[in-house]
């Protein structure tokens, strides 16, 4: 992804590279253009906000042809910059809602985005 002038940066929280360069190739793909879309200041198709505690929260679905569901988090309302929270492979089969226990760490890594941000300035 290039920093052409009015991209915003991506700021990688935690493992969330790693995790989405573990995804297959053509995940990797969708949401490298979701994320683009992202740093134009677009909204991709592909993405949905989360709701709750975690306003301002988005996510990137996209699946595989094996029917595997990938989602890939981001926020954009912290600063000039996109934090990229978090990337994982939905494990459960039943369902559409995100699990707790990746909405419990989305918002720990989000609480780490906006304190990361507060002392860049």
């Amino acid at each position: 992804m290039s920093e052409a002038p009015g991209y915003k940066p991506i700021v990688w929280v935690a493992s969330t590279k790693r995790d989405l360069k573990e995804m297959p190739e053509d995940i990797q793909d969708e949401v490298g253009y979701a994320l683009e879309q992202v740093q134009r200041g677009e909204t991709p198709d592909s993405a949905e906000p989360l709701h709750g505690k975690l306003s301002g929260v988005f996510e990137i679905k996209a699946d595989d042809e094996d029917g595997a569901t990938y989602r890939t988090i981001y926020t954009t309302k912290i600063g000039d910059v996109i934090y990229a929270l978090d990337a994982f492979k939905k494990k459960s089969k039943t369902g559409l809602s995100t699990p707790k226990t990746d909405l419990d760490r989305v918002e720990q890594r989000l609480k780490w985005a906006r304190e990361h941000h507060a002392k860049q300035k």
